[in-house]
């Protein structure tokens, strides 16, 4: 739908788009095509009509799994590519021109390249890794046997000298006994070398001694620099270790002990000049496989790259198979099994867009029969299609989060575009606090292209889709903050001059009694003077509760009155004589009539007390009003308003299920025969009669009854409700003022008076983050949420059902990221 070239009807929020049934017949040797460039268009929303049929039953199953075998490949790839630092190239390409059984050799051919590329790979590492430890194990070693050669050979220098010194009598006889000592009788020691890891070493060093009860001698010598496992891979602190032990049981034990804890063991000579030649033999293996497993990693690296240029093309191609090969097994397969027919949902507009992608189809496949299009009269409810911006389409997600519009009924999401950021800017009326939020969300709107490629967390994208409600919320804030005359808590003079001075030096600013006005009224919002007065709360707290009441009662009506287009629509005229316009009599003559109080009470000056005029509208109508007088003829306006409320309660309550029981009769005794209905008018009409039930055999009176009642109950309450409920701009903006006063007098003016910098600074960053996370992100979400609800109970419960199905085309645009 990038293009619509001037065919299609400018877009229309206010009804969702005309919907028809379409049947396709395709022949087999266009359907692949077929689909694909209804899939381009992605305007048709295709009915499985093999629902009977499990997944492995229908036509298409083993393309499916050649695909989804395929789909494995590539995300196979794409981890190595993401292992290895490497992003997929993000150039358009042209994956129409890629046939699907070359690619799938291709695929194949390389993911078994790359397998043995990996599994050679690590074949290396790990032997690079064992030489490694090998050379350590040599050189720790070494330096234990060299330096126990070193200490031994001094200790018999030493005896030696001690002997030729103090020779006796006895010396000889001693000599004489241990020369004569039998050299078969010397026990020869046994030893194993290798790593521990660090952290086991003092466990393995108890087990050791345990289970040879003492009989070993363990040397061990930390390695300065981490080790990379050769099993594991990881990099670790280890020991190096030589276990001494006598006899092969002993051995055996050492042995599963090693196993047990993970110790690598290496073999190891006791001659130096062995050890000196293992050094040289090992260091030149290692120089050896770095120099193999650098080439290896090159080779790997070139063949990824490769992979990566082409990923996203194959990728596309794989997902858009995929997806083709889905939808031709909601197909049914026609008697000849020469053709496929297929069903779906598709908005009138687009008919000439369908029939020339089926012509393109059948040219572009050389099939010598063409696909037949025809539209079915059916009495099924059509899915609700609106076509919605990037500005709008977030509205119309708050709209659908409640309930998706039935099928052409009025949508509140048109009216959501102002009265919902309205609504909040009057909880949140502050235009500093509305400039804040403009820039944040100016840095989404400049950004949106580049942000719009990214992977977002799940606050950040929450955020940037509702980039623009936000920067509607923040324009209307800095509306109603300039109404308030409230910036960050503090009053400007922006529009003039205050119309009120004090009477003399003395009154300051203690109340407004001490205040006279001097000047013309202020033009523009509230006066600066009342800010800071005793008497500010009292003044803005009833100028806030009647705005209240005045913006719900308005918006009450507004959704009332869509009740009306919604029956005027679908010609439901009992809709119009039973429950539009009692409940226009009903509200207006309770809330209405208090709401045009306000306006007269304001425009005069009285001092009427409305809470005593409503309440005694219903205990004592006929008494006198006395002081309480706003207008001549107000008692007689009260009864006959008071009178009609009441009739209109079983005005809406009794005669609706009455008249259409006898609809009922009427029809199905053939008194209601019409001339057959076109399409357009079938489908307009059809939800109207699905939602009342005249479609079923047995008309439930007492079950039409019922529901009347339970409707009637619910607006009569609802009404006094709803409007109490939007009292809450009141509460939220009263509460979101006093907010601001606090923080700018006991944080920053408080800290300003300490006439001391650091405090000073302390104070402002403290200001800072106090307006940051209580004001623009509490604040905003609960003014939001309240908002919201008085939307989705207050406004939409007037008119709006809900109970639609949202339109799902096919198209390749809406494919997502996901794995399959």
């Amino acid at each position: 739908m990038a293009d619509r070239g001037g065919c299609c009807p400018p877009m229309d929020l206010f009804r969702s788009e005309a919907m028809q049934l379409v049947q396709l017949i395709v022949p087999m040797e266009s359907a692949h095509l077929t689909v694909s460039y209804l899939g381009d268009l992605g305007l048709l929303q295709f009915k499985d009509l093999n629902s009977d049929k499990s997944p492995f039953q229908r036509t298409y199953a083993a393309q499916i799994k050649r695909c989804g075998e395929m789909a494995r490949k590539l995300r196979f790839f794409k981890e190595q590519m993401l292992k290895a630092g490497f992003s997929t190239s993000t150039k358009p390409g042209a994956e129409n021109d890629i046939n699907l059984d070359d690619l799938e050799v291709k695929l194949g051919e390389l993911e078994a390249e790359l397998i043995e590329m990996n599994a050679n790979g690590e074949k290396l590492q790990r032997g690079y890794n064992e030489l490694l430890e090998y050379k350590l194990v040599l050189q720790k070693a070494g330096e234990f046997f060299a330096s126990a050669q070193r200490a031994a050979t001094a200790q018999q220098r030493e005896i030696g000298s001690q002997q030729m010194g103090d020779e006796s009598i006895e010396t000889p006889l001693l000599q004489e006994q241990e020369t004569s000592t039998d050299l078969s009788k010397q026990v020869k020691l046994g030893f194993i070398t290798g790593l521990v890891p660090r952290e086991k070493s003092m466990a393995f060093e108890r087990i050791l001694f345990r289970a040879t009860r003492g009989n070993v001698l363990l040397k061990q010598v930390p390695a300065e620099d981490p080790v990379t496992d050769p099993v594991s891979g990881e990099k670790m602190e280890k020991n190096v270790f030589v276990v001494f032990y006598s006899g092969e049981r002993a051995k055996n034990k050492i042995l599963k002990i090693c196993e047990a804890f993970g110790a690598n063991r290496y073999p190891f000579a006791e001659d130096l000049g062995k050890q000196g030649l293992m050094i040289n033999e090992v260091s030149g293996r290692i120089s050896e496989l770095k120099t193999t497993i650098d080439a290896g990693l090159l080779l790997r690296d070139n063949l990824l790259r490769t992979i990566g240029d082409q990923f996203e093309q194959w990728n596309i191609k794989v997902k858009k198979e995929k997806s083709i090969y889905h939808t031709l097994n909601m197909l049914s397969l026609d008697v000849t099994k020469k053709c496929l027919v297929a069903e779906g949902w598709s908005p009138v507009f687009a008919t000439k867009q369908i029939q020339e992608a089926l012509q393109r189809a059948a040219f572009d496949s050389n099939s010598q029969v063409g696909a037949i299009f025809q539209v079915l009269h059916t009495r099924e409810s059509p899915p609700t299609y609106f076509r919605t911006n990037k500005f709008t389409s977030a509205f119309q997600e708050i709209v659908d989060a409640y309930g998706v519009a039935k099928y052409q009924e009025a949508n509140p999401g048109v009216y959501t575009i102002v009265t919902f950021p309205f609504l909040f800017a009057v909880m949140f009326g502050d235009w500093g606090h509305g400039i804040c939020l403009l820039l944040a969300t100016l840095f989404f709107i400049v950004r949106e292209k580049k942000l719009s490629s990214q992977k977002l967390g799940d606050i950040t994208e929450m955020t940037f889709g509702g980039r623009y409600v936000i920067m509607m919320m923040s324009l209307f804030s800095i509306y109603t903050g300039l109404i308030y005359n409230e910036f960050f808590s503090v009053p400007f003079e922006l529009f003039g001059r205050s119309a009120y001075a004090c009477r003399d030096l003395s009154c300051r600013d203690a109340t407004s009694v001490g205040l006279i006005k001097v000047g013309d009224t202020y033009p523009f919002g509230v006066d600066p003077a009342w800010h800071g007065s005793r008497s500010e709360l009292p003044f803005l707290n009833s100028l806030k509760m009647k705005m209240s009441i005045l913006l719900g009662v308005a918006q009450m009506n507004l959704g009332i009155i869509l009740s009306y287009f919604n029956a005027t629509f679908f010609s439901n005229s009992l809709n119009i004589w039973f429950q539009f316009i009692p409940q226009m009599i009903f509200l207006n003559s309770l809330f209405g009539y208090l709401s045009l109080l306000i306006i007269v009470k304001w425009c005069t000056g009285s001092q009427a007390d409305l809470y005593h005029i409503l309440i005694y509208m219903f205990l004592s109508p006929t008494d006198d009003l006395g002081e309480n007088q706003l207008f001549p003829g107000q008692k007689t306006a009260q009864i006959v308003l008071l009178l009609l409320a009441l009739v209109s309660v079983p005005w809406m309550l009794l005669p609706k299920p009455f008249l259409l029981k006898k609809q009922h009769e009427n029809r199905h005794q053939g008194q209601s025969y019409a001339p057959l209905e076109s399409t357009d008018e079938t489908l307009l009409s059809v939800a109207n009669h699905d939602s009342h039930g005249h479609d079923h055999e047995e008309f439930e009176f007492g079950e039409v009854f019922v529901h009347q009642l339970i409707h009637t109950i619910e607006f009569v309450l609802g009404a006094v409700s709803n409007t109490a409920s939007y009292l809450r701009l009141w509460a939220l903006s009263l509460a979101h003022s006093e907010l601001s006063v606090v923080f700018y007098e006991k944080v920053l003016l408080l800290a300003w008076g300490f006439n001391n910098v650091i405090i000073l600074i302390v104070g402002i960053i403290v200001f800072i983050f106090a307006t940051v996370g209580v004001l623009l992100v509490m604040e905003t979400l609960s003014a939001f949420l309240h908002a919201l609800r008085l939307h989705w109970v207050e406004f939409q419960n007037k008119f709006y059902e809900g109970d639609g199905y949202k339109f799902h085309p096919f198209a390749f645009a809406l494919l997502g990221d996901e794995d399959d």
